[in-house]
This record gives structure tokens, sequence and C-alpha cells, in this order.
């Protein structure tokens, strides 16, 4: 995929020349290290989109390395290559920022999917269409597809549905969406979220607020199966 940066780390060449080799094929743009250090500093000049790093390294070992990546306040996704499946290991790695655990020996495929999750999780504007439960999403025509039909929406409508379908499963004030949607200049009343609220759940024919749901005193939150 052109454009997107990956980084991997790995104490072992032949791994990292079977992974650098797969996803070169697939278009990604490829730096490695060897070991920790290395590892760290090509992060700060190349400031990869995935970071894939193995735990066990000598000297300073993945953990570290996700520490100092994440310390220095870099937008990197990181998924841990583990040849342990110890649930320690896991909950260390996610405490210190990592975003995912692939454990070894895993397939490419395996690999290459964790990879695709991350990138539309984290960074969903590298993707001209990006799909969350009913919806497809293509930001640069602004359209919403929703169950295969295409929504009428106003560009205000839009940037509300797309607001809370990204942030699925999490509850929106109306304070955090007028400053995200209309701006943090916005000098209008509150209400008018409700108002676009209602206007989408009219065109998503949510006549029972299953889709978008108001969270009494706390805002809504968009739930998707």
């Amino acid at each position: 995929m052109e454009g997107i940066k990956i980084l991997l780390v790995d104490d072992e060449p032949h791994i990292l020349q079977f992974l650098e080799l797969g996803l070169t094929n697939e278009g990604f743009e490829v730096k490695t290290a060897l070991d920790g250090l290395t590892a760290v500093n090509l992060a700060q000049e190349f400031q990869p989109h995935i970071a894939i790093l193995d735990v066990m390294m000598p000297g300073m070992d993945g953990f570290e390395v996700c520490r100092m990546i994440k310390k220095s306040g870099a937008q990197t996704s990181i998924i841990m290559l583990t040849a342990k499946d110890e649930v320690e290991d896991r909950v260390k790695g996610l405490t210190i920022g990592a975003d995912d655990y692939v454990v070894k020996p895993f397939s490419f495929e395996e690999l290459l999917a964790r990879i695709h999750a991350r990138l539309r999780n984290q960074f969903p504007n590298l993707f001209s269409e990006v799909t969350y439960g009913p919806f497809k999403l293509d930001d640069k025509r602004k359209e919403f597809v929703y169950n295969g039909k295409i929504l009428e929406l106003s560009p205000t409508e839009y940037e509300l549905l797309k607001f809370l379908v990204m942030n699925n499963g999490i509850v929106m004030s109306k304070g955090m969406i007028l400053d995200r949607v209309w701006g943090y200049d916005f000098q209008g009343e509150e209400n008018i979220v409700e108002v676009y609220i209602r206007s989408l759940r009219d065109k998503l024919n949510d006549k029972e607020h299953q889709l978008i749901r108001t969270i009494r005193g706390s805002g809504y939150r968009v739930d998707l199966r």
C-alpha cells in the first residue's frame, strides 16, 4: 500500500528478510532493525505508521522499544511479536502502549490482517473507503453507504455521522461533538446537535434510537453490530 511505512524489528535476520519481502510485495515502504537502539533511532527518523517489534531481543528488548516510541509522542501503532503466549507478557505490552500482539509462529496472512486492522483503526484517512458495521464511508467522495444504500446527507450531517461512527461504542458529549464537527469557534446553541441527530435518525430509519443512542446526561453513542 503506497505511502504506508512499516518498521520491522527482530534480532533474527531470516525473519526480517521474510517479512520485509512479503510486506514490500504488498506495497508497503519497509525499514528494518536488528536491535532495539537502532529501532528507536530509526523510528524517530522514519516515522512509521506501524512498528512490528519482537519482544525477546538482547540488550534493549521490544517492551523498552515500545515504551520509548510511545514516550516520544509518535502516532505509530505497535504490534508486538512474541514466542510466548503468556497473559503477563500481553498485559505488560498493552500497559506500556502496544496496540496488538501476534504469537510466534504465525502466518504472514495473520500478520497482514492485523496490520490492516491497525491501519483502519488508527489511520482511517489513509483509506478512501472504510467499512464500519453496516456503514461504508468514502471520505474522498464524502459519501456514506448504509446497508447498501447511499445516504443523502448535508456536509454537516456527513461530518457528524462520520464522527459518531468512527467512535463506535464511545459516548460523545454535545460539547465534544460541537468542537469536532462545528469547530471550536462555534457561537450557536448546543441544541443544534439535537436537531442534526434527529435528522440523521430519520434518514437512517432509526425510529427506536437503537443505532444512535441517547445517553441521558452524557451525550450520544453509536452502537454498531
